[in-house]
């Protein structure tokens, strides 16, 4: 099977313009076939508030009522999609912007309301891989922000590392898939306060250790359990770590596997 990336970069990246060059810089040399995920949410929040719109979090996630979904749709579809496209075709990559809605790439549904309502926020039931695949054959690199529809008409906010997961599982049928998780650490610590303490490979087995001792909790939990549940969906490999990852030159970085 061919290769595919798939490259999850966060808010922090964005937020800061050296930061981001220097990352497009590296996917845009990235070899082979690859894909790109983004969020927003640091910007949705700065011009929600320039609006006068209060942005409201529950568990770290936006709750997402029709004003706020106006907006979000706005920093994540428009100006931050755009930005990123534009400088990626000034690298010489023939970037697409999309949301999930585009193509019918992703299909979510609305998240039932159980102890909390957080309005139109989505979750992921379907991949497209076909049709992101005929994008893929004609040379284009999908640039997906983290929107997604419902089938019926409705954007739907959606957490982009899911979207990142969803999108490799999904591709996964066509190609052997891994992500890339781009964030500010060096990847998984095994001491919060040591950053270069980085957990090199990590399989279920340490996974397991690691939850006992503790090692693993807050934010990091949810995001591995997302990245064993990409693995267990047909996922080849996960790696967690900064952008220099994308490099020849760092394999210090956290790599996940079964």
């Amino acid at each position: 099977m061919k290769k595919l990336s798939i490259v999850k970069i966060g808010g922090n990246i964005i937020e800061d313009e050296t930061a981001l060059n220097a990352f497009l810089k590296l996917f845009s040399n990235l070899e082979g076939y690859k894909i790109l995920v983004h969020g927003g949410g640091k910007r949705a929040t700065n011009i929600a508030s320039r609006l006068g719109i209060e942005s409201k979090m529950v568990y770290g996630r936006r709750v997402t009522n029709a004003e706020t979904l106006e907006v979000i749709t706005m920093v994540y579809g428009g100006l931050v999609n755009k930005n990123i496209v534009a400088r990626l075709q000034a690298l010489q990559v023939d970037a697409i912007g999309l949301t999930g809605a585009d193509i019918n790439s992703i299909m979510s549904e609305k998240r039932p309301i159980k102890d909390v309502d957080f309005g139109f926020v989505g979750d992921v039931k379907q991949v497209n891989h076909n049709g992101v695949n005929k994008l893929i054959e004609a040379n284009f690199t999908p640039v997906f922000c983290a929107i997604t529809h419902d089938g019926h008409g409705q954007l739907l906010n959606t957490n982009a590392d899911t979207i990142a997961s969803e999108i490799a599982i999904g591709m996964s049928h066509i190609f052997e898939t891994s992500i890339y998780y781009c964030f500010e650490l060096n990847g998984v610590l095994r001491d919060v306060n040591d950053k270069n303490s980085v957990i090199k490979h990590m399989d279920t087995n340490l996974y397991a250790e690691l939850l006992v001792e503790g090692v693993v909790s807050d934010g990091m939990l949810p995001k591995l359990e997302n990245c064993f549940h990409a693995l267990r969906h047909g996922v080849k490999t996960i790696n967690l770590g900064n952008t220099s990852m994308l490099s020849q030159e760092n394999d210090s970085f956290t790599r996940i596997t079964l």
